[in-house]
């Protein structure tokens, strides 16, 4: 029997087979315990695999990072807060803030927008269902697949030879005296072309959640809005967006998460050449090209610590809509 089949069967039979093996022995020594102790414990041991797992692959690897994110390159001299400095001072890096910030604002911004638009649009043709599809297709790709893809649209030829590239091509012939130009390289375009393709792939999962909340909204309250003779665009604006505001919240903070934490796009396309860097393809150059793990933990410490306020503020989002309820 192959090493593959025998890990799988381990996975299929072993681990069920394990867990109800636990549950019939925690319940077996529970019994021989004074009723009283039994309420007490029962529930912190049937509660403890999940704790192991937590402890050992969440709090363990955070814990272990913040400590190696003071730590040199080697992780046996203590250094202190330097890398945090060099974090915060290399120009490298100054790049990779400045970029994220870009992200956090354009790409948080087109996503949001367009899904939005293109929800209350969708929600009102007849072939609505396949619409929606077509939209979400790109989310039903991986990202380094749908970097792949895009590196081909912008691609780039010196004037004079065949340009393969679908947006020079496209755009030499809609445009006279157009000049083909090398979007992924050209300071001017690469960090907004690489926002672009995340757009494109994340566009479709904003509408799906936009759309659900736009059908939450009771037909009873858009009909009156209108009987009172709001336009199209008032009825948007002062009924669905008020309406769909927790739900855009929600997206909106999904968004900044992916924002912060961008790295696939960058890698594929670009690896953060041409002034393109992010946080978190300087933490992956540092972590397995330059081998300083002191520094890659602590800008790993550091996009941790900057979307900790972005969970929390929608933990407390979900709070006060439960409260409402």
């Amino acid at each position: 029997m192959s090493g593959t089949v025998l890990t799988a069967l381990l996975v299929v039979v072993g681990i069920p087979a394990l867990q109800v093996g636990y549950a019939i022995l925690i319940e077996t020594l529970l019994r021989l315990l004074p009723p009283q102790q039994q309420w007490r414990l029962r529930p912190w041991l049937w509660l403890a695999p999940a704790l192991l797992l937590l402890v050992t692959f969440l709090i363990y690897p955070a814990v272990n990072t913040l400590a190696l994110s003071l730590l040199g390159p080697d992780s046996r001299v203590f250094v202190g807060v330097r890398n945090y400095v060099a974090a915060f001072t290399s120009p490298e890096m100054l790049i990779a803030f400045r970029n994220n910030l870009l992200w956090l604002v354009l790409f948080t911004t087109l996503t949001v927008v367009f899904g939005l638009l293109l929800a209350v649009l969708t929600d009102r043709v007849r072939y609505e269902a396949l619409a929606k599809s077509v939209l979400f297709l790109p989310m039903a790709i991986s990202f380094v697949a749908s970097g792949v893809i895009w590196k081909f649209v912008y691609e780039f030829r010196p004037l004079g030879l065949p340009q393969i590239g679908l947006l020079n091509a496209t755009l030499m012939r809609l445009i006279p005296d157009f000049q083909p130009i090398a979007w992924l390289v050209h300071p001017l375009f690469n960090n907004a072309a690489l926002i672009m393709v995340a757009v494109w792939v994340w566009t479709g999962f904003c509408l799906v959640i936009l759309s659900a909340g736009l059908k939450g909204i009771p037909a009873e309250i858009l009909e009156a809005a209108r009987v009172d003779g709001a336009t199209e665009w008032q009825l948007f604006r002062y009924v669905i967006v008020p309406s769909l505001a927790p739900t855009i919240t929600v997206v909106a903070t999904t968004m900044v998460i992916y924002a912060l934490k961008a790295f696939d796009v960058v890698y594929v396309m670009t690896n953060g050449n041409f002034n393109t860097e992010v946080i978190a393809n300087r933490m992956y150059k540092e972590m397995f090209n330059v081998r300083d793990f002191g520094q890659a933990s602590a800008l790993a410490v550091i996009l941790f610590a900057a979307t900790v306020p972005v969970m929390v503020a929608n933990i407390r989002r979900f709070r006060q809509q439960e409260a409402l309820r």
